[in-house]
């Protein structure tokens, strides 16, 4: 995440926890008859948890395989797009396993609404999920500072590394799309730097790197660990949300995006910045 917590979040549950898969084997993930949905994830242990019927996963590596399928994806039978996996937290009520599904992926360029009927869908299954605009970066953000002036400047409630990638590809290509994210790290959780350099270019996470700095740097080990805690937090949240949504994400049968936008009731709709 560019300013983002996400893909530190990533690598604390894809090392720390011991989840380091090989990214290749989920590219190209089991699909049915039928191919409805794109998954856009950040990590290797997000893509496992994504897969699933009628959903072809992506990491963030395989940015350029993402914008070759999309820009085909109507032809090929998939009908909408998705941002998923973990967010850091910027409003300051959000805790690690709280859900946000996006009103909006607020990128460089301004907001970019969501699929409304999509959307309806995930909160209902959800039950407890946040609706509320989710912010796009480019760089991992760490400081609690700097995510409570995110917060402030875009009125955003989540941030990670993908969900605008995933907005500006739907734009250009027809395609539905949302995203749904689960906080790893709060506002206030500082992201230790042993976090940071273990993050891997092939969207695996590179723990000789994080043993190396904490070796280097012990006292962050408290810091560290605490993360992890969360990040085991989020990981379980993502395991049961995504048992619940079933195949395709829930993007199935859907009403129109106009009347969907109807039934969201004022609790629903984005929350506004602090």
């Amino acid at each position: 995440m560019t300013s983002e917590t996400q893909f530190v979040d990533a690598t604390l549950a894809g090392s720390l926890l011991g989840l380091t898969e090989n990214v290749d084997q989920f590219t190209e993930a089991a699909v049915d008859s039928r191919h409805f949905v794109i998954a856009f994830v950040g990590m290797a242990f997000e893509a496992r948890i994504a897969a699933g019927p009628g959903v072809l996963v992506f990491t963030r590596n395989a940015r350029r395989e993402l914008a070759a399928t999309a820009a085909n994806a109507a032809r090929q039978g998939y009908r909408g797009i998705i941002s998923f996996g973990v967010a850091g937290g910027l409003a300051a009520h959000l805790r690690a396993g709280d859900w946000v599904v996006a009103s909006s992926v607020v990128e460089a360029q301004g907001p970019i609404p969501t699929d409304a009927a999509w959307s309806r869908r995930l909160l209902d299954a959800i039950g407890e999920a946040h609706y509320a605009p989710i912010l796009g970066v480019d760089t991992p953000v760490a400081e609690p500072t700097t995510k409570h002036e995110l917060h402030r400047t875009s009125g955003a409630a989540a941030v990670d590394m993908e969900s605008h990638i995933v907005a500006r590809l739907a734009a250009a290509h027809g395609l539905a799309f949302t995203a749904l994210r689960v906080i790893v790290d709060p506002v206030e959780r500082m992201i230790p730097p042993a976090a940071l350099v273990g993050m891997g270019p092939d969207s695996r996470a590179d723990t000789t790197a994080i043993l190396r700095d904490l070796i280097a740097r012990p006292a962050q080990l408290p810091l560290l660990a605490r993360v992890t805690w969360d990040a085991f937090i989020a990981r379980s949240a993502m395991q049961r949300v995504r048992r619940l949504l079933g195949p395709h994400f829930a993007l199935v049968d859907l009403p129109s995006a106009a009347a969907a936008d109807e039934e969201l009731t004022p609790a629903l709709r984005p929350i506004a910045p602090a």
